[in-house]
Formats: C-alpha cells, sequence, structure tokens
C-alpha cells in the first residue's frame, strides 16, 4: 500500500486541484511554500504531494531529516505512478482534454479493465484504473 507521492509541477496548485478532481478529493496548502496535497480521504490515508517544478527530495547531514531544495527543473521524470480511482473513464478524458493533457486509454491485452495514461502537464505519467479485476 502506498500512502503518499510526491511529485513537482510547473503549476502546483492546478495540478494538485486535478488530481483531487479525479480522486474526488480536496487540496490543502503543505508545510513546503508553493506546494500543495492533493487528498481523496480513502482509508489508507493515501495523498499526492505536489511540489513547484525543480523541488526535489535531498537526505539530510547526519541525524538531519530529508528535506526539499530546489533545483533545476525537467521536463519529463522516470517515476510514473498507477492507481485505481473513483472517476470514470469517459470523466477522466474529458478532464484531460479541458486541460490540455494527453489521455489515451489503452485497453490491457485480454485483461477485463483497461489503463487510463494521463500525462500531468503533458510530463508526468499517471495510470488510472477505473476497474481493476485481479
Amino acid at each position: 500500500m502506498i500512502h503518499h507521492i510526491s511529485i513537482d509541477a510547473r503549476n502546483p496548485l492546478r495540478v494538485a486541484r486535478v488530481l483531487a478532481e479525479i480522486l474526488q478529493g480536496k487540496v490543502y496548502k503543505f508545510l513546503v511554500p508553493g506546494s500543495y496535497l492533493a487528498m481523496p480521504f480513502d482509508n489508507y490515508g493515501t495523498h499526492f504531494v505536489v511540489f513547484k517544478q525543480g523541488d526535489v527530495w535531498t537526505p539530510g547531514i547526519d541525524r538531519e531529516s530529508a528535506k526539499v531544495i530546489p533545483t533545476a527543473p525537467t521536463n519529463f521524470v522516470a517515476s510514473h505512478v498507477a492507481i485505481s480511482v473513483p472517476t470514470s473513464q469517459q470523466q477522466i478524458e474529458q478532464i484531460g482534454q479541458r486541460e490540455g493533457w494527453r489521455v489515451l486509454t489503452r485497453q490491457q491485452g485480454e485483461a477485463p479493465f483497461s489503463a487510463i495514461e494521463f500525462w500531468v502537464e503533458n510530463r508526468i505519467l499517471f495510470e488510472f484504473f477505473t476497474l481493476v479485476v485481479f
């Protein structure tokens, strides 16, 4: 089970609002200035942290905790996430279209479900599953 995922964004508030809409949750300011939480209020405490583009986690020194620092922004990232959401495929496609972000629904072989590629700001891949059967 994953409790939270951090990403960066050109427009963190906009991205957090879109994720909260898909997750049927709410947006809150986060501890780091200019960053936000998108929370769906599920049974696991899942949430997404959206930092400013270029903000990264860095380890602390000795016994110091990890901290977020600004770096040079990148256009694409290697990380991505696949999650089940309570929102329909049609709603997700409409949200992506409204935002001007790439959305592609693809069938997973002979599996009884499809994955929806949702490209946040056309640079970060989220795969949304509206129905997952295992």
